[in-house]
C-alpha cells in the first residue's frame, strides 16, 4: 500500500466523475422529520446570542464542574465560526427527492460548487463574519471554499471581549485533569447569524472505538479460530469473503475517505501487513492535513504526546480489504470535527466516508454539513460504539445523529480461514439503543410500519442506534508503533467495512450509469420492512448488550443485521 506525503488541499489529487445533474429550482414539498434545529434570539440590534446549549458542558451548567481558575489570558486558541445554511427547507425537500425512488430526481445529486451556490451563506454573510473576526484581533488561519466555516485564533483575552464569556478552567468530575469552558452562552455582535462556535471546551477529548479484550474476558472463547490470521485472528480477505463471497467488485475507480482525530506511522501500515500476513492489496493513502494539522500521531483520546496508532491503521487496511480495488483513500486529520467533515464535503471527492471516533468537537451543528454529504451524495457510515446500551455517560456525538449511518458490531463465525459466513450474534458490548438528550426525535424513515415494536423495545419519539451490524468482536489484528496487537474489536472494524461495502456498490452504481448510494438509510429501512429482508440481510436473533436483545427484525444492537454482500448491492444500486 502506498502511502502519499501529507497534502493540505486536494488540487493534487483528481476528482473523480460523478453521476450528478442541477435539479430544477421548483422541488415537490417534502422533508425529512429529523429534529433539533439550531435557535437564535436576538440580544439587541446587530446583536445574536447562540442559543445552542453545547457551548457550555452540561457539568459547568449543573455545577458538577467545580471552577478553578480564570484561562490565561494570553493563551492562544483555534476556533471555528460556523455559519448557518440559507433556504434549508427547500435543501429538507430536494434530500427528500433525492432519495425517493419514485422521484424523477432520484440519485441526481449536486456537486459542491451547486450546494455552495444554492444553500451554503452569501458571500456578504461570510465576509462580514471574517471583517469581524479581525475587527476583534482574531486572526484567520483558514476560510473554506464553501463558505461554512471561518477559522480564527486568538487571545482568550480577545475572545472574552468578542463572544462576551469569560473562559475558565474547571476541574473534570470524572476524570483527573482541568478542562476549559465559557461560563456562559456567547453572544456575537455581529449582525450575521451563526450556528455555532467550534473550539471552545475541551470537557471531551476525542476517543476511538476501538478496544483490547479486557483481562476479565481473556477465557471467553471467541470465534477467532476461524481467521486467517494470527491466532486465527480476522483478516480484511475473511471479511470480504464472509460478506461478500468470490465477486468480481474491487472498489475499482472509487475514492474512500477516513476521518480521524489523529495521525499515523506509516511504517505501522507497512508493518500491519508484515505481521499478520495479509496481502497488502496496493491502494493509494493520501493523507488530507486539515487547517495546518501536522500529521504526527499524537493520542489525543489521553492529552500524551506518545503515538497510538493502532485505530488508523485498522481503519485503512479494514477499508482496503473489503474493497481493494480502490482508486484512493484519503485520510483526513485534524484538531476539529467540524474542519475535517467540512473539507471533505467541500473537497467532494470521496464517495464513501468512514469515522470511528467520537467526543471532541462533534455535535448537532454538524448536521448541516451531514446535509451537504446527502445532497452531494456521499455516504458517511459512523461507528456506533462499544459500551452496550446507551446512557447519558457513555453516549458522545455523533452516535444517535439521525443524518448519519451508525454501524454496530457482531460476533461472526465462518466456515473457516476465507471460509463463508456460517453464523453471526451480536457482540455483547456494541452500543445501541437511545437517549432523550441527544436531542434527536424519531427520524421518518424509523417511523415505517414495523420498525419500532415491542420486541426489540425501540423508541416511538427519539432516534434509535444502530441501523446495521458488521463483525467486530475481539478476534481481530491491528499494528500500533511498531507492535502487532490481537484480540482487538469495537465497532471501529464495523464501520470501515461496511464503507467497503458502500464503494463496491459504488463501483456497480457506476456501471450501471446511475448515482452513488449516497445516504445510505432510507434504503435500509425500506429493505428492512420489505418482503425481501432476509435476502438482504443477515437477520441476528442471539445475544444482548446489556439493556437491549437481539431480536428479528430490527433491534438496538445490531440494527438490521449485516449484510448479504451480493443481494444488498444489487438491492442498493436497482432500488429505482
Amino acid at each position: 500500500m502506498h502511502v502519499s506525503s501529507s497534502v493540505t488541499k486536494l488540487s493534487s489529487v483528481s476528482k473523480l466523475s460523478r453521476f450528478k445533474r442541477t435539479l430544477p429550482a421548483l422541488l415537490i414539498a417534502g422533508a425529512l422529520a429529523v429534529g433539533a434545529p439550531a435557535s437564535y434570539a436576538s440580544a439587541g440590534t446587530g446583536a445574536f446570542s447562540l442559543q445552542m446549549q453545547d457551548h457550555v458542558p452540561v457539568a459547568v451548567r449543573t455545577g458538577q464542574a467545580i471552577s478553578a481558575q480564570a484561562l490565561d489570558a494570553n493563551k492562544q486558541l483555534k476556533l471555528g465560526l460556523v455559519l448557518p445554511l440559507r433556504n434549508e427547507s427547500e435543501l429538507d425537500s430536494l434530500i427528500a427527492q433525492l432519495y425517493d425512488p419514485g422521484s424523477p430526481f432520484y440519485h441526481h445529486y449536486l456537486n459542491s460548487k451547486e450546494f455552495t451556490a444554492r444553500f451554503e451563506p452569501s458571500q456578504a454573510d461570510y465576509d462580514k463574519v471574517v471583517a469581524w473576526a479581525k475587527a476583534n484581533n482574531l486572526s484567520i488561519t483558514a476560510t473554506t471554499a464553501n463558505r461554512h466555516i471561518v477559522d480564527v485564533q486568538g487571545k482568550v483575552s480577545d475572545i472574552n471581549r468578542a463572544l462576551h464569556v469569560t473562559m475558565r478552567q474547571y476541574q473534570h468530575p470524572t476524570e483527573n485533569r482541568l478542562f476549559f469552558a465559557p461560563d456562559r452562552e456567547p453572544t456575537v455582535d455581529l449582525g450575521v447569524q451563526l450556528l455555532h462556535i467550534n473550539g471552545l471546551d475541551n470537557y471531551v477529548r476525542p476517543f476511538t472505538h476501538m478496544r483490547h479484550r479486557p483481562a476479565s474476558e481473556q477465557a471467553q472463547v471467541a470465534h477467532a479460530s476461524t481467521g486467517s490470521g494470527p491466532g486465527g485472528n480476522y483478516l480484511p480477505s475473511d471479511i470480504r469473503a464472509a460478506y461478500y463471497g468470490s465477486g468480481s467488485l474491487t472498489g475499482s475507480g472509487q475514492t474512500a475517505a477516513i476521518f480521524s482525530y489523529d495521525g499515523y506511522q506509516a511504517s505501522d501500515l507497512s508493518g500491519y501487513y508484515s505481521a499478520t500476513g495479509a496481502t497488502d492489496p496496493g491502494v493509494a493513502v493520501n493523507n488530507v492535513l486539515v487547517n495546518g494539522f501536522s500529521g504526527a500521531c499524537t493520542n489525543p483520546s489521553t492529552g500524551s504526546s506518545s503515538c497510538s496508532d493502532g485505530e488508523q491503521i485498522l481503519d485503512i487496511a479494514n477499508l482496503a480489504g473489503m474493497a481493494p480495488g480502490l482508486t484512493q483513500i484519503l485520510f483526513y486529520e485534524g484538531s476539529s470535527a467540524g474542519d475535517i467533515l467540512n473539507q471533505m464535503a467541500s473537497d467532494d471527492t470521496a464517495s464513501v466516508i468512514s469515522s470511528s471516533w467520537g467526543g471532541g468537537d462533534f455535535g448537532s451543528s454538524d448536521d448541516s454539513i451531514y446535509k451537504e454529504f446527502q445532497a452531494q451524495g456521499q455516504t458517511f457510515v459512523n461507528a456506533s460504539g462499544d459500551a452496550g446500551s446507551y446512557t447519558t455517560s457513555n453516549w458522545a456525538p455523533p452516535s444517535l445523529d439521525p443524518y448519519i449511518t451508525d454501524v454496530g458490531a457482531t460476533d461472526l463465525t465462518t466456515s473457516g480461514p476465507g471460509g463463508s459466513w456460517e453464523s453471526e450474534t451480536a457482540w455483547s458490548d456494541s452500543s445501541g439503543g437511545y437517549l432523550s438528550s441527544a436531542g434527536y426525535s424519531i427520524p421518518s424513515y424509523q417511523q415505517l410500519a414495523g420498525v419500532i415494536n415491542s420486541s426489540n423495545k425501540g423508541s416511538t419519539q427519539y432516534r434509535n442506534d444502530p441501523d446495521i451490524a458488521l463483525e467486530g468482536n475481539f478476534d481481530n489484528p491491528t499494528y500500533s508503533n511498531g507492535q502487532l496487537e490481537t484480540d482487538v474489536g469495537g465497532t471501529s472494524y464495523a464501520a470501515p467495512r461496511l464503507a467497503g461495502v458502500i464503494a463496491l456498490a459504488n463501483q456497480q452504481a457506476a456501471a450501471d450509469g446511475v448515482g452513488n448510494i449516497g445516504f445510505l438509510n432510507t434504503a435500509l429501512y425500506n429493505f428492512g420492512v420489505g418482503s425481501n429482508y432476509h435476502s438482504y440481510f443477515h437477520d441476528i436473533t442471539s445475544g444482548s448488550n446489556g439493556g437491549f436483545k437481539a431480536v428479528a427484525g430490527y433491534d438496538l444492537v445490531t440494527g438490521w443485521g449485516s449484510p448479504v454482500g451480493p443481494a444488498f448491492i444489487s438491492a442498493l444500486v436497482g432500488t429505482k
